[in-house]
């Protein structure tokens, strides 16, 4: 598989990589079987997808420790990417960044993945009760003292945004220079898809001026630019996409046509390319620095994701994905 870079040289990734929280995170965690994942993420390695997402917080604590199954017979084939600053309560999710909290989690995240070094990790979001400049100079400590090799941020400033009613991206970019100013960014991890391309307007143009790399988060849209969720259908009560206003039966059928689109597209490329290879290879096309990470937890979708970076759409083919129309519904 293609190799990308993640911020410099040294740090070289699969361009396509494995988001790993649906193994044990947020959707219809029910019916998931450990072994099911385990083989997925050895697909993964076995395709050359080497970067593999996951966080503390996904479990929690869970989905480190299945990685760290595969990691201690499998480290040299890897990159991993986990995150620190959220905390799981019986009711809320909440920020922490302070920085002997942040030491802590990369101690105790390193035992779970079982390996003496993480390849980027990243701050899962920014506590506002805490300057970011504290929160990442302990993270940058963590570099000097070889337990980490770079850094990264994941949606960092939606706190921000919510409060003030400005952009995410904005606000993103804000803490991006301000953290800048205290240790190098690697990486930025943000959602990006042909059903919100937001990205492409300020952030991703940001990491490219500067040579950090971009880790599209949801490439598929929840699953929605497969174009194998069908409206109506429902999801179970533990997946978020129940309570989500994207993903009602009205929106879904309402956002078809992106997928007709999509469908259109691969059928121009012969036989068993996919609508979600065509969305995934749109990803890959916004830049070298930029790897999608689509998520999943079964083998042959792993399988699928990977051969999109084979995928090499036309100018023609770029132009009708940016003639879609817009998806409808709101995506907060």
């Amino acid at each position: 598989m293609e190799r990308r870079t993640i911020g410099a040289p040294a740090l070289a990734v699969g361009a396509v990589g494995l988001g790993c929280m649906p193994m044990n995170w947020a959707y219809s965690t029910s019916r998931q079987r450990g072994d099911e994942s385990l083989r997925a993420v050895h697909r993964a390695l076995d395709l050359g997808c080497s970067l593999l997402d996951t966080a503390d917080m996904y479990g929690p604590f869970t989905n480190e420790l299945l990685l760290g199954r595969v990691l201690k017979e499998r480290r040299a084939d890897a990159f991993v990417s986990t995150k620190v600053g959220l905390l799981v309560g019986d009711q809320h999710i909440v920020a922490n960044g302070r920085p002997g909290y942040v030491k802590r989690a990369c101690d105790a995240s390193l035992r779970r993945l079982q390996t003496d070094v993480i390849d980027l990790y990243q701050l899962h979001r920014a506590d506002p009760e805490v300057p970011v400049e504290e929160t990442w100079g302990a993270m940058a400590e963590l570099v000097r003292a070889g337990k980490v090799r770079a850094l990264g941020l994941c949606a960092v400033g939606a706190r921000s945004a919510r409060r003030t009613g400005t952009g995410l991206h904005d606000a993103t970019i804000r803490q991006l220079e301000r953290v800048q100013q205290v240790f190098p960014v690697s990486a930025v991890e943000a959602e990006l898809s042909v059903w919100s391309p937001e990205a492409l307007w300020a952030l991703l143009p940001w990491c490219a001026a500067r040579g950090v790399g971009f880790l599209a988060a949801m490439p598929l849209g929840n699953g929605f630019l497969t174009g194998t969720l069908r409206p109506g259908e429902g999801f179970e009560p533990d997946d978020p996409r129940a309570r989500h206003p994207r993903f009602t039966a009205e929106m879904m059928a309402a956002n078809q046509p992106i997928v007709a689109g999509l469908r259109r597209i691969a059928a121009r490329h012969g036989e068993g390319v996919t609508p979600a290879a065509v969305a995934l290879a749109w990803v890959l096309a916004q830049g070298p620095h930029v790897v999608p990470v689509p998520g999943t937890k079964q083998e042959r979708w792993v399988t699928q994701n990977a051969g999109a970076a084979r995928l090499r759409l036309t100018p023609g083919d770029l132009a009708e994905v940016a003639a879609l129309p817009r998806a409808l519904g709101s995506w907060e």
